[in-house]
């Protein structure tokens, strides 16, 4: 059982939780993820670790409601307990001191974007941030993101705050300044890193990209989260969850992530048809 120490609702539908985990603390690195269940019959879904504290032995984790479980994550409070977590899961995020290098989040993204700003900027870079949202209210962690870049860029699709637009803008204006890029980080939903790639790819500067392929046990072993690299088969729970992504089949990516939709929203329409 994982003890949750808090609960904050930081955007409409979006959740912060920290929970007790001390030896997933202790060995939890930049880019990798977490699975857990709510309960003992629930489903077992990823979480990219958005903070870790190890002196503390805490774990944190940003969440939106899109289901049935996220929803069911949202409503345990503060001091109850999750059935399991398990992690750290995945490689890590190769930090080092590159020079200038540029992280990019998208929506729920910033949160996974923001351990690897601050370990880039521990190493030594000149840390550039890019982060959006479709509003001013969805935007997630700007103080964070603030506190570990050099320079912060902040869009919203709608011009609600900071520059109107999305996160490829700011980005295509960097590089073509002839801002001396050598590596960026780029994590969102799957059409902006395919995007992002687009952007980058011509001036040839690294884009990583984390895949937030559909899991079950994370190990390897049913092989549901199969991506497509360099023409390759890879397993997004133990080969990523990050891959350069130009080398990523997106089209191939994103349509299985749409493999089981249907399912899913039926699942949610239950729950809310029984009152949760």
């Amino acid at each position: 059982m994982v003890r949750i120490i808090s609960k904050e609702e930081i955007a409409p539908h979006v959740f912060s939780m920290v929970v007790q985990a001390p030896l997933i603390a202790k060995k939890a690195r930049p880019g990798q993820f977490l699975i857990l269940m709510v309960h003992e019959k629930g489903e077992r879904i990823p979480l990219t670790i958005a903070d870790y504290d190890r002196e503390k032995g805490t774990i944190r984790m940003v969440f939106e409601v899109v289901g049935k479980t996220t929803a069911m994550l949202s409503k345990v409070k503060e001091g109850e307990e999750l059935f399991s977590l398990v992690g750290p899961l995945g490689i890590p995020s190769e930090i080092a001191n590159y020079g200038t290098v540029v992280v990019v989040g998208g929506g729920i993204g910033v949160a996974p974007v923001y351990p690897i700003a601050r370990e880039l900027k521990a190493a030594g870079n000149r840390v550039i941030g890019i982060i959006g949202a479709r509003t001013k209210g969805l935007l997630i962690m700007e103080d964070e993101m603030r506190k570990v870049t050099d320079r912060l860029l902040v869009t919203t699709d709608d011009g609600s705050y900071g520059r109107r637009g999305f996160v490829t803008g700011p980005l295509a204006e960097l590089l073509r300044s002839g801002e001396p890029v050598k590596k960026i980080w780029a994590i969102g939903p799957a059409v902006m890193m395919k995007a992002v790639c687009e952007v980058t790819k011509p001036y040839g500067v690294e884009t990583i990209t984390s895949l937030n392929a559909t899991m079950l046990d994370g190990t390897g072993m049913c092989g549901t989260c199969r991506v497509s690299v360099a023409g390759q088969t890879k397993f997004a729970c133990v080969d990523g969850p990050e891959f350069n992504g130009h080398l990523v089949d997106w089209v191939e990516f994103i349509n299985r992530l749409s493999r089981y939709r249907e399912q899913e929203r039926l699942a949610y329409e239950l729950y809310k048809s029984s009152g949760g």
